[in-house]
């Protein structure tokens, strides 16, 4: 019930960002999205599976953003400026991108084992929620190699570089985004920080 479990997550998310998540109750959760406990417990398994499930959907709206920034109009330069931007917004607004990003987990978040669990889970979602979380190196690479994916084919022929130094640059950019997220510049920084570290072949 695709449905009922984005309700449910949603719900968990409005608890957690009141209430420190030892402090959210299941039972809470499932009257505020108007579902039955045992709703709840049948598609999460327990609090625990209920976590990482929330874990894992701000994984992957962090990567959709990603995806979304890197497929804005412009240069190579443009694109990874957007996916920079995204990545600190991402983190300053929500404590669980922070946390995916920077592996620092403050007290008041779940904080759910990143190695897989044993699933018995009927939902394909939370089967996957029950596999390994990624760890700050792991969303490194995802978001460079989506990088390093889009721009392949997007550069123009005269900058082009060989793979493994794009694959770099995008590794540097995406390093040194999170460089912000843990220490912010002023705003609007971010876009002259990307300037600075990209080659000028690159530039538009």
């Amino acid at each position: 019930m695709p449905a009922a479990r984005e309700s449910l997550l949603d719900a968990a998310g409005a608890a957690l960002a009141r209430r420190p998540w030892s402090a959210v109750r299941m039972v809470d959760v499932a009257a505020s999205a108007g579902v039955s406990r045992q709703t709840l417990y049948n598609e999460f398994g327990g609090k625990e599976g209920l976590a990482r499930a929330l874990v894992r959907r701000e994984a992957d709206g962090f990567l959709a953003g990603v995806d979304r920034a890197l497929a804005c109009p412009g240069g190579p330069d443009a694109r990874l400026t957007a996916a920079a931007e995204w990545t600190t917004a991402a983190a300053r607004r929500n404590a669980l991108v922070r946390a995916l990003l920077t592996g620092c987990w403050e007290a008041r978040l779940p904080s759910p084992a990143p190695a897989a669990v044993a699933s018995t889970a009927p939902a394909p979602a939370q089967r996957r929620a029950d596999g390994p979380l990624p760890s700050p190196g792991d969303l490194v690479a995802l978001v460079r190699d989506r990088a390093a994916a889009t721009l392949a084919g997007s550069t123009p022929a005269k900058a082009r570089t060989d793979a493994a130094d794009l694959s770099r640059v995008c590794e540097l950019v995406v390093r040194l985004a999170l460089s912000c997220v843990t220490a912010p510049p002023a705003e609007g920084q971010v876009a002259d920080l990307v300037r600075m570290a990209l080659p000028r072949r690159l530039t538009v």
